[in-house]
């Protein structure tokens, strides 16, 4: 009797060159199409004595049955979120793919507050910053809308070389924004585990997560707080926040990407209030745009800056209906004497005793790192993939800060990365030979790394 030969694990590579991303584009994009549904599910919640309306699209093979399957038997959910800027509607066309091409279930999730529910489109009307001065604001619940009484607009301009000059308000104390902003994190929290369970059950499902940008922190923070969650699968998807604030102290991204050496190490830490609110313009696309041209065009690209520019503004009236408003640093640059006067000022508002405060304290300053001690589950396994020119997620610094940060947690989980020869941090941009970006390559790295038993433990 011969022993049983077992299949061969699904192992990435470090690196898949731009011949080889532009080839599996073309191949994934010759697959059939299979039929899909793609339904909206707006639901309300319960969060610390407020109510918040969420919402979700699914998108799944019209036959539930035909719904893949992974490596350890149980259907295949994908759970995505969006980056800083967007919605459900900025993650389409990775949802799309998943479903089409691979017969995958797929919810992209909304952050609270961001979609526009005073509308079936969900685009948001208009401009993040009006005429008079006023400022687009979050809907957290249908028909509950913030009034300009209720915060104080500021231009702020100490991270200028970064951001530009920065719009952000600051929501008053006593109004329904403070109460919102105080809030939010916790009705995050409960917002992705209701949506999970309706639509990924337990024993049905194993879920793979992903999120663009900001989105990353939010899927490690949820990661081992729902059960069936099997899998990170991180394209350009930012760490933890507590890896995250150490990522932003090293200064080195930037530089490599730019050609130059690092000059310094540190950068000062991250102190965003709670109850701030960042309004995003055209300039949050120019200064990504900057290191794009750079890494795609070299130094020439400033000889086309006129060009640049009106193709940023061009990018901007597209863009726009996209909610542009973040509060989320709090989280994914671990601030902590923020996460704990958010927790402070619900607390007050609950009029919790000493012990009550004390515990959601904790669990505000928690969701930056992974849970650990008894009864915590462990950090599922990791697949990264970053772009050539990203800005933010060079491979210097995931070799010299993320991944070394993620060896030291107990236990150890399972985290590997592999570098595309193409793309950019909005991976689904398009670019010469990749029409809908990576966005069909990374479905299939994924897909085959999920029936390939990469995630199995």
């Amino acid at each position: 009797m011969t022993a049983r030969t077992l299949p061969k694990r699904f192992e990435p590579p470090a690196h898949l060159s731009r011949d080889e991303v532009v080839a599996r584009s073309n191949a994934v994009l010759a697959m059939p199409d299979r039929p899909i549904s793609e339904t909206e599910d707006i639901f309300r919640i319960q969060a610390l004595d407020l109510e918040w309306d969420l919402g979700v699209m699914i998108y799944q093979p019209v036959d539930p049955h035909t719904i893949a399957r992974g490596a350890d038997g149980k259907k295949v959910g994908i759970f995505v979120l969006h980056g800083g800027s967007g919605d459900y509607k900025s993650m389409a066309d990775i949802c799309r793919t998943f479903a089409k091409k691979f017969s995958c279930k797929v919810m992209a999730m909304t952050f609270p507050g961001r979609l526009y529910l005073d509308d079936p489109s969900r685009d948001w009307p208009a401009d993040t910053i009006n005429a008079d001065g006023t400022i687009r604001t979050p809907i957290w619940k249908r028909g509950e809308h913030i009034t300009p009484d209720q915060y104080v607009v500021h231009r702020d301009t100490s991270m200028r070389l970064r951001y530009g000059t920065r719009t952000v308000a600051h929501a008053k104390p006593g109004t329904f924004f403070w109460d919102r902003m105080a809030g939010w994190p916790v009705a995050f929290e409960l917002g992705m585990k209701e949506a999970m369970r309706r639509h990924f059950p337990e024993d049905e499902f194993s879920i793979y997560v992903t999120g663009h940008s900001t989105g990353g922190p939010m899927v490690f923070m949820i990661c081992q707080r729902v059960a069936n969650i099997a899998g990170v699968i991180a394209v350009e998807n930012s760490p933890f926040g507590f890896i995250q604030e150490e990522q932003h102290a090293w200064s080195g991204a930037l530089g490599k990407i730019a050609g130059y050496e690092r000059v310094t190490k540190q950068r000062a830490p991250r102190v965003d209030p709670f109850n701030e609110l960042y309004i995003r313009t055209w300039r949050d696309r120019a200064r990504y745009a900057g290191p794009e041209a750079l890494g795609q065009e070299g130094p020439k690209a400033l000889m086309r800056l006129p060009s640049l520019m009106e193709e940023i503004f061009v990018w901007w009236d597209k863009t726009k209906a996209r909610p542009n408003f973040k509060a989320e640093y709090i989280i994914t640059h671990n601030i902590q004497p923020s996460l704990e006067a958010a927790a402070n000022a619900v607390a007050d508002r609950l009029g919790l005793d000493t012990s009550q405060r004390k515990s959601l304290v904790a669990h505000y300053k928690g969701f930056p790192y992974p849970q650990i001690g008894e009864g915590a589950k462990p950090v599922p396994p990791v697949l990264y993939v970053i772009t050539k020119d990203s800005r933010d997620h060079s491979p210097e610094v995931y070799q010299e800060v993320v991944l070394p940060m993620f060896a030291r947690m107990t236990p150890q989980p399972k985290v590997r990365l592999t570098q595309f020869g193409a793309g950019v941090h909005t991976y689904h941009k398009p670019e010469e030979g990749l029409p809908y970006g990576i966005v069909p390559p990374v479905a299939e790295f994924y897909f085959n790394a999920i029936t390939g038993g990469y995630f199995l433990v």
